[in-house]
């Protein structure tokens, strides 16, 4: 294989041997002098523009690139691809894409589609509303690399800052509820409420065969519509109806949901109240959900209180811009008994090897995708970002300011209901909180002339039917602007706007009679200076990517570029309602319409949608449009999807999910799918096909030589191809999932394009199809339109059924940063960053190989764009586990990569193209030293009990601590390579133990006492 020995010398020595061969010379382009990247400047015209992209985002320099070739036996990075990837699906022309932009044009341009939105005060309500977000959140949270760079917080010891700002969240989540375990957060409101509907069939349908589950009309339709998707493939009956003439006591039914308040604003919907609709369920050994509003629960009573099971809705208002519908952190809590079945993540107490508390995610987060078919959700991705800034939104204000805030919401709903009501209007006549209806026929006005009215004041209602319009208030709105609305809309002239205190308290008969937020954490950080100090102590106890390479294979940590965020924050963005009408958001829909286009060209695909806001949710959207497309066909009992062996857990979960039955394809020894058994398999299921899932490259880092043969199998046998798109940053502008022939894939654009993974989230799964798949686009019951032709194609269908997320673009304010990623590369950037990706894999793979075994590669000797370095054979003779080298990397100021998928007892490892090779050469010399420690140990110079690699990661407190009883040095420890001094990262824990936060299950904030410094009180804490 070509992984030359040599390039295992130091990087400076390789350096001056190739540059004294004269295999590197410099050149003599004065550009090259000043130590500009040669890609750099291209100008046509010594007017162009300078600040290029691609320079800026791909890592190597020229002249680095040039000597990474040549250490691993190579020319040219056309020799590199040529080596790596399959000739047979190489492509032969340069992807149709507008010539690259420098990165002020890109701002200018975006810019103006920003302005062609129209920012108005939105009173439209529906789970989405006007906040407010604290500046010192938005400048040290929103828009800090500290924070929006992070990875998932798998390494829980060098991700303790945002652990416990999750589990601030959670501990919100559970005061406010009244129930005691929350997740760390889901993807949106409606998305919770149909995780919770398949909690309620796990736990009382499958079974008992209970296959009903009743949905209060009043719920917020979206929600309803997407609740309507996830029943139908798994063969859940929904029951759409008034709640008090409702079954749910008949014993059919597995579950409920209500909305309180509910959408039109009444706390509770008419009828029966809302404790003996939840008795009567569950005498009929049904559960029920309340969708709920945090804001609405710092006045209202708990759900708890009237005996709801599990509590779901949306942290948006607390601190989080509308952008257009996402993304926002969904909620969902339940009591301790039902946790075993929560979907998401869950945030966990622990104690360090010291025993010391700590936080790490606790087992059940890791346990369900993991589960693959068996699992009962198949959420990966979450809203971390979004629910810390909400979690710091309620540290930030505390109890008192939280009901100031909400209070003050309530007096100007009260006062705008006042107002009409002595106006003549028709007033809902219920006990309401931020909302309510007004029947503007008692005045004889339509409601499309009061929305015509209310937009001519910059301000949006929400029109029901043709008579009605709802009102609602956020903590954005002033009391100019209600008093622009009654007049402007309705025609009220000089509405008195005033009010006393009482009206911010809600009706006795409703109100909370509990204390809320009672933790300290809500009660000491409420000056900014205190808040400043407090994110900044968090963020110092994270690495991020602001701080070195993060080399997680399949989770391509790549560069989130500063001119790809920055339109985020931009107003025409961010204050958008997603159910705004058509006119006001034209420059919203050119830019998802152009970046869909984009991505059908880059995908080789007829058409995206950008509804799916995870990769996990583009997965199950795509499978949903296969399903759909056989039924269409007069093949809807095909139902079995082949999956391999090597898939990520999502895959089979997401297909037990779309209802298809999962059957495992083999490997090969080579990482390859084993086609003899795929022959078997197909033979054996010929009629029955509905699918197969494949990745490319495969999760193994290899471009698989049989892939078009193995595609063409499943197609011959009457099958659709699902390819996953988690490896396409080895793909763009080299080949497409639409050359190779697959007729589906997801793409996540928070890995390839340039999204950042926000700690756990946001994520976008968007979705390219090919031509016959494009009329089964995920559709939206509020917004029909966004299947249609601004999914980048005439043969996209509108259409209200099919949602797969609460919003019709799913998480639209984070569009614009793929838009800018694709507009600043254009072909030759986009083909570039893909080349340096699988250079930088292979020059690290080269020189890690000797130390450690590669896996796997393809049949030239290359790895794709990642590489797997196994440690079983290491591990058989010195007992040094996986988790040892992934802990003592720590030390060194890196995350591990991936660890022990898809091959236990492995590490994954993907630089991506923005790593420079002075970075790459620091990890890979990391590496190396562990590998010397590894033979201390097999060599019997220190066991492995005593050794730095078992006691990693080593803390400032060990250094630090006058008992220091190890078989090594301090330095040696905590500063094992001499370049670490210059930027030493710390661990803010030892080791964390999993094992005893599982058996001690703590998913709220614990007591102050348990961080005391006696040891003994420390162990109380759970």
């Amino acid at each position: 294989m070509i992984l030359s020995s040599t390039i295992r010398r130091s990087p400076q020595v390789l350096r001056r041997l190739l540059l004294n061969s004269g295999s590197i010379r410099q050149q003599q382009n004065p550009l090259l002098r000043r130590g500009i990247h040669a890609t750099s400047v291209v100008n046509g015209d010594a007017l162009d523009m300078a600040d290029t992209f691609s320079r800026r985002h791909v890592g190597p320099s020229d002249d680095d690139t040039k000597l990474m070739l040549q250490s691993i036996g190579l020319s040219s990075l056309d020799e590199l691809v040529k080596s790596t990837v399959p000739s047979n699906i190489l492509s032969s022309k340069p992807l149709n894409l507008a010539p690259a932009l420098t990165e002020s044009e890109a701002l200018s341009k975006i810019k103006t589609m920003a302005d062609k939105n129209k920012v108005m005060k939105s009173y439209i309500g529906m789970g989405y509303y006007d906040t407010i977000v604290p500046n010192v959140i938005l400048r040290n949270m929103l828009e800090n690399p500290g924070w929006y760079t992070a990875y998932t917080p798998y390494q829980a010891e060098i991700a303790q800052g945002r652990l416990e700002m999750l589990l601030n969240f959670q501990t919100l989540c559970s005061d406010l509820t009244g129930l005691s375990m929350s997740v760390s957060s889901l993807l949106d409101e409606s998305t919770a409420a149909a995780e919770a509907m398949q909690m309620c069939y796990s736990l009382k349908g499958k079974k008992n065969k209970k296959n009903k589950f009743f949905v209060s009309k009043d719920v917020h339709p979206q929600t309803i519509s997407l609740i309507q998707t996830r029943a139908e493939v798994i063969g859940i009956e929904v029951i759409v109806g008034e709640h008090s003439s409702s079954e749910v006591d008949s014993g059919e039914y597995c579950g409920a949901i209500v909305q309180y308040p509910n959408t039109y604003g009444s706390v509770e919907s008419p009828g029966e109240s809302y404790a003996d609709f939840t008795k009567r369920a569950h005498e009929g050994n049904a559960m029920v959900i309340c969708a709920t509003d945090l804001m609405a629960l710092t006045k209202l009573a708990p759900p708890a209180s009237w005996g709801a099971d599990i509590a779901v809705g949306s942290a948006q208002r607390f601190g989080v811009p509308m952008g257009f519908g996402g993304p926002h952190a969904g909620f969902l809590s339940t009591s301790d008994k039902y946790s075993r079945k929560m979907p998401a993540r869950i945030i966990g107490v622990t104690i360090d090897s010291d025993g010391k508390p700590c936080l790490r995610m606790a087992m059940q987060t890791r346990e369900q995708h993991i589960r693959r078919d068996k699992a009962t959700s198949n959420i990966c991705t979450a809203q971390a970002l979004l629910a810390n800034m909400a979690a710091s939104y309620a540290v930030y204000h505390g109890p008192e300011g939280l009901k100031n805030i909400s209070g003050r919401i309530h007096a100007l709903t009260r006062v705008a209901h006042r107002e009409l009501g002595n106006a003549g209007f028709g007033v809902m006549d219920a006990q309401f909180f931020d909302t309510f209806t007004v029947d503007v026929s008692t005045k004889g006005m339509t409601a499309a002339q009061v929305q015509e009215g209310a937009a001519s004041v910059g301000a949006n209602v929400r029109v029901i039917d043709e008579n009605t319009v709802g009102i609602s208030m956020g903590e954005g709105i002033t009391r100019d602007d209600v008093a622009t609305l009654l007049s402007g809309a309705f025609g009220i002239v000089n509405p008195d706007v005033t009010a006393d205190m009482s009206l911010m308290e809600v009706d006795p008969s409703v109100a909370r009679d509990s204390e809320i937020l009672t933790h300290p954490i809500f009660r000491q950080h409420h000056s900014e200076t205190q808040m400043l100090r407090y994110l900044k102590t968090l963020e110092n106890r994270d690495l991020a990517l602001n701080h070195s390479m993060i080399s997680l294979g399949s989770c391509t940590m790549k560069l989130n570029a500063t001119s790809e965020m920055l339109p985020v924050t931009w107003s025409g963005f961010c204050d958008i309602h997603p159910f705004a009408p058509h006119d006001q958001v034209q420059g919203y829909h050119e830019m998802i319409e152009d970046l869909n286009k984009d991505l059908a060209e880059i995908t080789g695909f007829a058409a995206v949608s950008a509804q799916p806001n995870s990769g996990a949710t583009g997965e199950y959207a795509g499978l949903l449009a296969i399903k759909n497309y056989l039924a269409a066909s007069g093949q809807g009992h095909r139902n079995v999807c082949l999956i391999p062996k090597s898939a990520h857990g999502t895959n089979p979960a997401s297909a037990a999910m779309a209802g298809m039955k999962v059957v495992v394809v083999d490997n090969d020894a080579n990482g390859n799918v084993d086609v003899d058994d795929l022959t078997a398999k197909i033979e054996k299921h010929r009629e029955n096909i509905a699918a197969f899932m494949v990745t490319y490259p495969s999760t193994f880092g290899v471009f698989e030589e049989k892939i078009v043969e193995i595609i063409d199998m499943v197609h011959d046998a009457g099958g659709q191809v699902y390819m996953d798109g988690a490896n396409m940053n080895a793909q763009v502008g080299l080949t497409s999932p639409g050359l190779i022939g697959a007729d589906v894939c997801h793409l996540n654009l928070h890995k390839t394009f340039c999204i950042p993974h926000g700690g756990g989230g946001p994520g976008v799964g968007s979705i390219g199809v090919a031509a016959h798949l494009a009329p089964f686009l995920p559709g939206h019951s509020v917004d029909p339109e966004a299947a249609g032709k601004l999914c980048g194609s005439d043969l996209c269908v509108p259409k209200a059924e099919g949602a797969v997320a609460g919003a019709p673009f799913g998480s639209a304010a984070i569009l614009p940063i793929s838009w800018m990623y694709i507009k600043m590369n254009g072909y030759e950037g986009l083909k570039k960053s893909t080349e340096v990706a699988i250079l930088n894999a292979n020059y690290m793979a080269a020189r890690l190989n000797g130390a450690f075994d590669v896996l796997f590669v393809g049949k030239n000797g290359q790895c794709a764009h990642e590489f797997i370095l196994d440690l079983r054979p290491l591990k058989a003779v010195t007992g040094v586990t996986e988790e040892d080298v992934a802990k003592r990397l720590q030390d060194y100021g890196f995350h591990s990569p991936t660890m022990s998928w898809p091959v236990a007892g492995t590490l994954m490892v993907e630089p991506t193209e923005s790593e420079d090779l002075a970075e790459l050469d620091r990890f890979c010399d990391a590496m190396l030293s562990i590998r010397a420690e590894i033979d201390d140990v097999g060599s019997g110079r220190i066991s492995i009990e005593d050794s730095p690699l078992r006691n990693a990661p080593h803390t400032v407190d060990d250094i630090l601590s006058e008992k220091w009883d190890k078989k090594y040095s301090k330095e040696t420890g905590a500063y094992p390579a001499p370049w670490i001094r210059a930027n030493k990262f710390w661990p803010s824990c030892g080791r964390v133990d999993n094992v005893y936060g599982d058996r001690n299950l703590v998913c709220t904030c614990p007591p102050l006492s348990a961080y005391e410094d006696d040891e003994d009180d420390v162990k109380k804490v759970a």
